[in-house]
């Protein structure tokens, strides 16, 4: 089975001697956890990416950062593994876990990454909705989400690179490390107002395109940041 590990920390400019640090850390994990790693990157700043609200009838673009989040995502990960608890121990072996949170969600079938157009910019498109409007992946409501997709896919056309639709919230669980200590807690990442339902991976020649079609998917907000483009993180 597949999950999204979706790792949140606080923003700020790391200095040369953390950054080094950092890149063998994850250069550690990485080696450590090749075999599980689907697909994976850093996100640069929130300053460089956009929030659009409203959906497609009616966008609203909000430029970054987003001053009402503490703690923001700072990139992602998709793991291969047999159960939830291999997907926990995967999560928590990641440096991120260490001072921020990991947010871990079984993806609904299997996450699709073809990685084409690889000479243009990628971009994370996160799809994110208030609790009252997450719809269980089977059910009436959800069906009728996942065909309002399937138009937005085929308006997008190849700028679509992947993707992934996540289960419900109740099957999210968030790993944090503090002092060498596991803490798992049940749920999604408790002090956002808005949960994350799927993922898509854009394809753009520049921001602007990638707001655009970030603006064409039917959500209710779409947090669109681009992917620093380094293996893994």
């Amino acid at each position: 089975m597949q999950y999204l590990a979706l790792l949140i920390s606080k923003e700020r400019e790391l200095t040369p001697d953390e950054r080094a640090e950092g890149m063998a850390a994850y250069q550690s994990f990485h080696a450590k956890a090749a075999s599980a790693i689907r697909a994976g990157d850093a996100l640069l700043p929130s300053a460089t990416g956009a929030r659009i609200t409203g959906g497609p009838k009616a966008p609203t673009v909000t430029d970054g950062p987003f001053a009402e989040a503490a703690e923001i995502a700072c990139g992602y990960y998709v793991f291969e593994a047999d159960n939830l608890d291999d997907a926990l121990a995967l999560a928590r072996d990641i440096p991120a876990a260490q001072n921020g949170a990991i947010e871990v969600r079984p993806i609904f079938h299997t996450f699709d990454s073809q990685w084409t157009k690889r000479s243009q910019a990628q971009w994370l498109a996160l799809l994110l909705e208030p609790p009252a409007n997450v719809n269980t992946p089977g059910t009436p409501e959800w069906e009728a989400e996942a065909a309002r997709h399937g138009e937005f896919a085929g308006a997008a056309g190849d700028h679509i690179v992947g993707g992934a639709a996540l289960h419900e919230p109740a099957t999210a669980t968030t790993v944090r490390v503090r002092d060498g200590e596991v803490l798992l807690t049940d749920g999604p990442f408790a002090e956002s107002a808005e949960i994350a339902t799927g993922v898509y991976l854009l394809s753009a020649a520049d921001r602007d395109e990638a707001v655009k079609l970030a603006s064409m998917i039917p959500a209710s907000g779409v947090e669109v940041r681009q992917l620093a483009g380094v293996s893994g993180l």
